[in-house]
């Protein structure tokens, strides 16, 4: 059970960090719920997929230049100088916000393209999504 419960935890929070639509704030709360688990281990597991899903988003945007002018490109090139624009503007401050729905994924993939050194990036995604998982556990610690 115990294997199962951190494999599935680890897989939706990895998930949850790409670009694919995942939730694993839910399971992080209904294995804390269940209680079969120690806390701190569900969160170590959540905050390692997490942290690891967005690493690899920052392993694609390192590569991802090269195919952009195909057809099957995901994002045309207004978009891509969009993002190009803020990441700029805001430099690495901005994966501060790769915690938040919808727009984090995307700016960890952009850190890539824009060549964030890797200990750096690790650093504030790590300190971002580590503190979202200890928040939400305080929250649903509170209920229980």
């Amino acid at each position: 059970m115990d294997f199962a419960a951190y494999s599935g935890l680890f897989l939706a929070a990895f998930v949850a960090a790409t670009i694919l639509p995942a939730q694993s704030e839910a399971v992080l709360a209904g294995l804390m719920v269940a209680g079969a688990q120690p806390v701190w281990m569900l969160i170590a597991v959540a905050s390692l997929g997490n942290i690891l899903g967005s690493l690899t988003n920052w392993v694609l945007g390192r590569g991802i230049e090269r195919f952009r002018h195909h057809k099957w490109f995901p994002a045309s090139e207004r978009e891509i100088d969009k993002a190009r624009t803020f990441y700029l503007r805001w430099g690495y401050w901005s994966l501060l916000l790769s915690w938040v729905p919808i727009i984090g994924d995307p700016l960890t993939v952009i850190a890539g393209v824009m060549r964030e050194p890797l200990w750096r990036f690790l650093l504030l995604v790590s300190l971002v999504k580590i503190g979202r998982y200890l928040v939400l556990a305080a929250l649903v610690m509170q209920w229980l």
